[in-house]
């Protein structure tokens, strides 16, 4: 079994914007996002079979999407406290992704169902704990998110290996945008 998923790897000199972002967030308990790390997950697919996984890899050629642009648009923080966890991502929201992934599901749609709720956001550092959540609110609201943009030109299907340290995304395929 492969524990796969779909997604938009960030390129080289955007993670460097990005890791900028991250020095400027507020104190808390948790672990940023390794720059290698930075993607944007269009579909997890979980523990996927060696047949499901070629059935994923056949349907995926297929999808006609063209080359689009994607920006930063705001930083945000999920408060996962509903899910019996005390605290989730911090997470930045890329525009112009919703096209893609519709298409990424409507491929798919023989083998997975459809995402309930697609909401664009790379995933910049996890929150375990805070001291104050008052403090760190405030200091997330400081944060001033400069222009970043860029290129989107192909997608990824993904395996993560989980490992002590944190995970580990091999390439399994690349898929070209027109």
């Amino acid at each position: 079994m492969t524990r796969a998923f779909i997604s938009i790897d960030i390129p080289e000199k955007i993670r460097k914007d990005i890791l900028k972002i991250q020095k400027q967030l507020p104190e808390f308990y948790g672990k940023l996002t390794e720059p290698e790390n930075l993607h944007l997950t269009l579909k997890f697919l979980g523990e996927v079979d060696e047949e499901k996984i070629e059935k994923v890899k056949l349907n995926l050629i297929e999808i006609k999407y063209g080359r689009f642009e994607t920006e930063v648009e705001y930083l945000g923080f999920f408060d996962n406290i509903k899910r019996g966890k005390k605290y989730g991502p911090i997470w930045l929201h890329l525009t112009n992704c919703e096209g893609l992934q519709k298409k990424i599901d409507e491929s798919l749609g023989d083998i997975f169902p459809s995402e309930k709720r697609f909401m664009s956001h790379l995933t910049i550092a996890r929150v375990k704990s805070l001291d104050d959540k008052k403090y760190f609110l405030e200091g997330l609201g400081k944060i001033k998110i400069p222009k970043i943009k860029f290129g989107v030109d192909n997608f990824m299907l993904k395996k993560s290996i989980l490992k002590p340290e944190g995970p580990v995304y091999e390439t399994i395929e690349e898929y070209k945008l027109i």
